[in-house]
């Protein structure tokens, strides 16, 4: 493990074995034997190593999560409140920057009015059309158009027709 991330880390610095011992008076082969983990560095040694690397054992040996990246319906979050089914596509999104959620309306639902705050807020319809309301205006928004405001003013959406509506809706920062 300790030689691989040696490696890792030297040819991210774009050194060669040699140039990494020269830094650190070693040889090349000792860098070769500890990077195929067939030695171990004392701790001396291995801060040396670290040093030439621009980096330190604390940072070295801290344990790095993977973020999750892709996301499937098993990760999901869904509500139902009167006619609406609201989606969280990014589980605990409200500590990102922005939350991306699924909004499917059935004929004459609408989202709860938002009053205004922080932000701004984008959708995209996936299927059949929405009523935009922002302030005191309304706005249509149609499948494969989009919507995209400050949320500076009174705001919420409404399906207005007779067939469900699919949305794709983020919001900056998150407030769902």
């Amino acid at each position: 493990m300790i030689g691989k991330k040696i490696k890792r880390l030297r040819n991210l610095c774009q050194l060669t074995q040699e140039e990494l011992a020269d830094r650190c008076e070693l040889t090349k082969g000792y860098i070769s034997q500890l990077e195929n983990d067939l030695t171990s560095p004392s701790i001396s040694t291995l801060t040396d190593i670290l040093a030439a690397l621009g980096t330190n054992l604390h940072e070295f040996f801290a344990e790095e999560e993977d973020p999750q990246i892709v996301f499937t319906a098993n990760d999901y979050f869904e509500k139902i409140t009167d006619d609406v089914k609201t989606i969280w596509l990014v589980p605990n999104a409200q500590k990102n920057e922005m939350e991306p959620i699924l909004c499917i309306l059935e004929p004459s639902a609408e989202v709860t009015l938002d009053m205004p705050h922080e932000g701004q807020e984008f959708g995209y319809v996936l299927e059949g059309a929405i009523m935009v309301v922002y302030g005191n205006n309304k706005y249509v928004c149609k499948k494969g158009e989009t919507f995209y405001f400050t949320t500076d003013k009174n705001h919420y959406i409404y399906n207005h027709t007779k067939k469900i509506a699919k949305v794709i809706w983020v919001s900056s920062p998150p407030n769902f």
